[in-house]
């Protein structure tokens, strides 16, 4: 297997770091500081570069002769309009943070409802096409997720003498969610470790 220059210097510069971040020694605690700072610097490149692909993108939209999309200009109206007030007030504006927050925080609520509505579409074609004991596990799962995440037993709990019982059905939640934080830590862990190898080399374009 031929190994270019790009993946020799990509596993060496994860190597570095990750052994100086298990054995802080300070010649790799040094470089490896250095690597995550030209790491960050990276980051930011390609953050700005897409930007302007999206802006570049969305500004070919209006003018097409075909599946004309009008919310382009407005989604660039809006960019430019919080990037120039956010440069003027600066980020830690307490104004500034209340009026994204604002809007941030419906759009973020809007788009978890239509995920939901799609999941529950999902679930429901699933059951059209098959049925099975794991269909009606996730079923129950969801259900009981939905009731315990909305805080509807709350009223009850106070008064009720299960409130042990239904307090620690409220962690099942919780335990979920956690469970899925581990699986997303051990697939990093499985492509960082596959990069290391040189198994998987995206880097070579």
């Amino acid at each position: 297997m031929k190994i270019s220059i790009a993946a020799i210097f990509a596993i060496a510069a994860g190597l570095i770091v990750l052994i100086g971040f298990v054995y802080p020694l300070p010649v790799l605690t040094e470089i490896s500081t250095y690597f995550l700072s030209w790491a960050v610097v990276v980051a930011g490149v390609a953050t700005l570069v897409g930007i302007i692909n999206l802006i570049g993108v969305h500004l070919r939209k209006p003018f097409r002769h075909q599946n004309r999309d009008f919310y382009s200009p407005v989604l660039i109206a809006s960019f430019f309009i919080t990037l120039v007030i956010g440069l003027w007030l600066t980020p830690a504006d307490k104004s500034f943070q209340h009026v994204v927050t604002s809007i941030q925080v419906p759009v973020e609520t809007s788009l978890l409802a239509i995920l939901s509505i799609t999941l529950l579409a999902a679930v429901v074609k699933l059951f059209r096409m098959r049925k099975g004991l794991m269909l009606w596990s996730f079923l129950i799962s969801a259900v009981l997720f939905i009731i315990f995440g909305s805080g509807m037993l709350v009223i009850v709990s106070d008064r009720s003498p299960l409130s042990n019982w239904i307090a620690y059905l409220n962690i099942i939640p919780l335990a979920g969610a956690r469970g899925i934080l581990i699986g997303v830590a051990l697939g990093s862990l499985m492509t960082g470790l596959r990069l290391l190898f040189g198994s998987d080399r995206p880097y070579d374009g």
